[in-house]
């Protein structure tokens, strides 16, 4: 039974330092993969523009289609690979210079890539915007990384869901902000691009002078590196001198269940039987993320707003509502995450998915029935976003940093961002394919696999709302027991632990 100190209680409003800390590791953090996803959007054309002009200068001919489509697809997708490389070494970092480092040393490629990406126009080499690309790639895959597990080890325990929901919702800020410094009146214009792009170095910026103000994350500080005092001292900056002793001991407690053991590099983990499930989970939730539908309703927004009878020049605009939607969602999703926990977001968030998959595909399919049809396309665009911005764009990233203790977490963001990247990569080569060949039946493939997520996390996964990560770990033992018990055969005692395993 816990005592009053350990219990987490009613769970109290975050000090203004430990708000000030999220903030401050976000801004520089998830806040430029989202800006950098979006930003890229509107420029296109005149970067495709620039890419031909800078050929026929050099070659005197005019580049052909087919190769002006490969360059400007490399351009985009060069970010998914500089993401692959930035979760590889990520968690790396994270163990040898430490959370808070890791991310102020990670905006040193957020500056640089804005730097070749402003000078590609003047200096006519389209090549440093490719390796600019990259950069802010390697960036936003090191923020992935690194940043949850950062707000992940600084929150309360009664507030780690809430807190580490900082991740998404800046996601979402950046991609809104990307959107709107995106439009014509602002940055968007023609030749204004070099300026647009080269903006990634102001959040890295801000970070750079913010963020030393805060300290590094507490049990990094006494787990990985034994400073006690430093702990402490951090402790009370961020949680308050009379109220951060509930919080030493779960570390403490964590510390002592750690001791003589190293931090695991990625392959260890799939070498410890007792992390298995945990890593299943990782894997599959990280890989279904990004082929759960989300990136097929982006697709077909701007065809569903045409058909709605939106003019083209207007689209952009209507476009800005899918952010705003991401954003409120969010927001809403960190308001109830405390109360409503993690199970019941991301299994209601993906069957909600699943039911707008279905209708998805209804209206698209009659879509000329009746001119109030393309209408109710909208409304599963936007219902959509909602329900993925619930729960599985939210509660993702703060599973990886709940359901692994010290030791584990670093290399078990580096495999969950993998094969994220991975995974973002390859739906972004074979997605226009299975759209060409499914059409709007591609949203049937999609209701399947929102279909299995949510059955994975209803029978695998347990809360892990209010829990210490030791808790987690070992509840996470009792189901692998329970398990094997039933597999082995046993009569009485296994079928009741079955029973009362889910």
């Amino acid at each position: 039974m816990c005592t009053s100190e350990e219990s987490p209680g009613v769970p109290k409003l975050p000090s203004k330092t430990l708000l000030l800390a999220v903030w401050a590791a976000c801004i520089g953090g998830t806040f430029q993969y989202g800006y950098n996803v979006s930003v890229i959007n509107a420029p296109t054309k005149a970067v495709q523009s620039f890419m031909n002009e800078t050929w026929m200068e050099r070659y005197q001919t005019a580049i052909s289609e087919q190769k002006l489509t490969l360059l400007w697809s490399v351009t985009v997708s060069i970010f998914t690979i500089g993401g692959l490389v930035g979760s590889l070494v990520g968690g790396t970092l994270a163990i040898k210079c430490g959370r808070k480092g890791t991310l102020l040393i990670n905006n040193v490629f957020a500056i640089l890539a804005a730097f070749l990406m402003g000078i590609s126009s003047p200096t006519g080499l389209f090549e440093l915007l490719i390796v600019g690309r990259f950069l802010t790639g390697v960036n936003a895959g090191i923020s992935l990384c690194v940043q949850p597990l950062y707000l992940g080890e600084i929150a309360p325990r009664a507030l780690r869901g809430a807190m580490a929901m900082g991740t998404s919702i800046f996601i979402t800020g950046g991609i809104f902000t990307g959107q709107v410094v995106g439009l014509k009146e602002l940055l968007g214009r023609d030749g204004y691009w070099p300026i647009l792009l080269s903006t990634t170095c102001v959040p890295a910026a801000i970070q750079l002078v913010i963020l030393p103000w805060f300290p590094e994350s507490p049990r990094y500080l006494l787990i990985d590196k034994g400073d006690e005092r430093a702990c402490n001292k951090a402790l009370k900056q961020l949680h308050g001198a009379d109220k951060y002793h509930g919080e030493k001991a779960d570390i403490e407690r964590e510390r002592v269940n750690a001791i003589g053991i190293k931090a695991k590099k990625p392959w260890e983990l799939f070498s410890d039987q007792s992390l298995r499930w945990q890593l299943v989970t990782i894997i599959f939730i990280n890989i279904f993320q990004q082929l759960n539908g989300i990136n097929a309703i982006y697709f077909y927004a701007d065809y569903v707003f045409t058909e709605a009878g939106i003019p083209q020049q207007r689209i952009p605009y209507v476009t800005l509502g899918t952010g705003a939607c991401e954003c409120m969602t969010a927001l809403t999703c960190g308001m109830l995450i405390e109360s409503l926990g993690r199970r019941a977001l991301i299994i209601g968030g993906y069957s909600l998915m699943a039911v707008w998959c279905i209708c998805f595909t209804l209206t698209l399919t009659f879509q000329d029935v009746s001119p109030w049809v393309p209408y109710l396309s909208m409304i599963c665009v936007f219902a959509f976003i909602l329900s993925f911005g619930l729960g599985p764009g939210g509660v993702t990233n703060i599973l990886a940093a709940e359901l692994f203790t010290q030791t584990g977490r670093p290399a078990a963001y580096m495999i969950g961002g993998s094969v994220n990247w991975l995974s973002f990569f390859l739906i972004g080569m074979a997605f226009p394919f299975i759209v060409n060949g499914l059409k709007q039946y591609c949203f049937l493939v999609f209701l399947v696999v929102c279909v299995m997520v949510a059955t994975f996390i209803f029978l695998i996964v347990p809360e892990t709302k209010n829990k210490t990560f030791l808790q987690i770990h070992a509840e996470f033992q009792s189901r692998g027991k329970k398990r094997i018990s039933k597999v082995d055969g046993a009569d009485g005692p296994g079928t009741t632990l079955l029973s009362t395993s889910l």
